[in-house]
């Protein structure tokens, strides 16, 4: 990898310089930097950046209502919140990311996959090209690119997602071993007839929202450094930039959000959900989310044109942008510090890098900031046990973007519950850790092998997070 090209804040460098740099206020406490807040109760990721002027609070308080409360059918006597469906997941973003922080898979027989989408594509063919730069998959001829699970009055939902778990055990040094569960998806009471028979599949949970408009304002040229797709240094760690299409600008673009980097902006993160998860269509996003083959879906009132206005996707782009990370707690620690020793000495920063610094941002508080993401935003071949083996733009069925670990160490305490990994079927930090595979196999091996008093310091540090 060639970390050492970024900044004084990239990976590699936090990690030799150790204690030292380590031991800085900013590392130790301020992830999010100035746009960080004190915060670890159950409302932690829900709060405004900590350096945004008062003046800029209503906006984000207007994102957040149009965030948190529900979508209605058209027509409706409030044509502001109206367009829901035909066909959709949920009525409110906030449903899926609750609290502001992550979704979960259904827990037991009966519950509805509301904070879990299923998304669907099958292989391209030489036809496909250009539906392959523009969306990055092609999707159930019948279903389309996402299963949806509701739908309004008068039209059938697309399917009923099940999943069951099949256990094994992985043996720990110096304790009880521990038991995964690796998920089988089933899809029940399809709506318009058999899937396609090459259908692939890919079981998501909603991310965290807090500093996505840090990892925006992070530099174009800090992912390129990053980045390292040959392995030339030949340390095992590739690292690569998923090249994935502006709708706005008509163009490729680098990804950056969501679990394979498949959208380049928040803006276009946040259309493709209101479309996709809704069914309500924006200005980037002008057509319902019905296929050909489903005329009752097409036939349905449309909440305007578009049925979010350029101002509400405005609104709402802000608030996510804003969601501020909250500081560390208990960073000083004897033992969260030697945590942070064993990370480093794992490996597991090469991937998870620590420190980054933003460039210019959309919102001038947001700029110039040095944060720790633990993440370089990039994909890496995770390996078989945790591929989907469904393709997206040009992240391959093993590969998936690293996700930021800040604020991860208060999932349960916003969520009332916690599940890792793109598909939540890690119920603790170590499951998902011993998931790892693929570039991360030697640093999943080292915490096998280490000590359990490294481990717990380990956790200890990513619960700090």
């Amino acid at each position: 990898m060639t970390l050492f090209k970024v900044n004084p804040w990239s990976a590699g460098l936090l990690l030799l310089a150790g204690a030292a740099v380590a031991s800085t206020p900013e590392f130790l406490e301020a992830s999010g930097g100035d746009a960080s807040v004190r915060n670890a109760t159950r409302n932690a990721f829900s709060l405004p950046s900590g350096n945004m002027p008062l003046r800029e609070r209503l906006d984000f308080s207007v994102g957040n209502s149009f965030f948190r409360n529900a979508w209605v059918i058209a027509p409706a006597s409030t044509d502001a919140r109206d367009g829901l469906g035909a066909l959709y997941n949920t009525n409110a973003c906030q449903n899926c990311h609750i609290k502001d922080g992550r979704g979960h898979p259904p827990e037991r027989a009966g519950d509805n996959a509301v904070s879990m989408l299923i998304r669907l594509s099958i292989p391209p063919t030489s036809e496909d090209a250009r539906q392959l730069q523009q969306d990055g998959s092609v999707g159930d001829p019948v279903y389309g690119g996402q299963l949806q699970d509701f739908a309004v009055p008068g039209v059938a939902a697309e399917g009923q997602v099940r999943i069951s778990y099949e256990e094994h055990t992985v043996e720990l040094n110096g304790e009880p071993a521990i038991t995964l569960r690796r998920p089988t998806l089933h899809i029940e009471e399809l709506g318009y007839g058999p899937l396609h028979e090459a259908v692939m599949t890919s079981a998501r949970i909603a991310p965290p929202m807090i500093g996505l408009g840090l990892l925006a304002a992070i530099p174009e040229e800090t992912l390129q450094a990053l980045a390292d797709p040959d392995d030339r240094d030949g340390d095992g760690i590739s690292g690569r930039i998923n090249t994935v299409w502006d709708v706005a600008k008509q163009r490729q673009a680098t990804g950056r959000f969501g679990w394979k980097a498949g959208q380049p902006t928040l803006e276009q993160q946040n259309a493709a959900a209101f479309n996709g998860d809704m069914g309500i269509t924006t200005r980037l996003f002008t057509a319902a989310n019905c296929t050909a083959a489903q005329q009752d879906c097409q036939q349905q009132a449309s909440g305007g044109d578009p049925e979010v206005s350029a101002e509400i996707l405005r609104q709402v782009t802000f608030y996510s942008r804003n969601l501020a990370v909250p500081a560390r707690r208990d960073a000083g620690s004897p033992e969260v510090r030697r945590g942070i020793e064993v990370f480093s000495d794992s490996g597991c920063g090469a991937c998870h890098v620590p420190g980054l610094t933003t460039g210019k941002a959309d919102d001038a508080w947001l700029a110039n900031q040095q944060i720790a993401p633990y993440t370089d935003l990039l994909l890496h071949d995770m390996g078989e046990g945790l591929a989907d083996n469904r393709p997206e733009f040009e992240a391959s069925g093993s590969e998936w973007r690293t996700p930021p670990l800040w604020g991860i160490g208060l999932t349960r305490t916003v969520g009332e519950r916690a599940y890792y990994l793109h598909d939540g079927r890690a119920r603790t930090l170590l499951e998902a850790i011993l998931w790892h595979g693929g570039e991360a196999q030697a640093s999943r091996d080292a915490v096998v092998a280490m000590s359990p008093v490294e481990r717990k310091a380990l956790l200890r540090f990513l619960e700090s997070l």
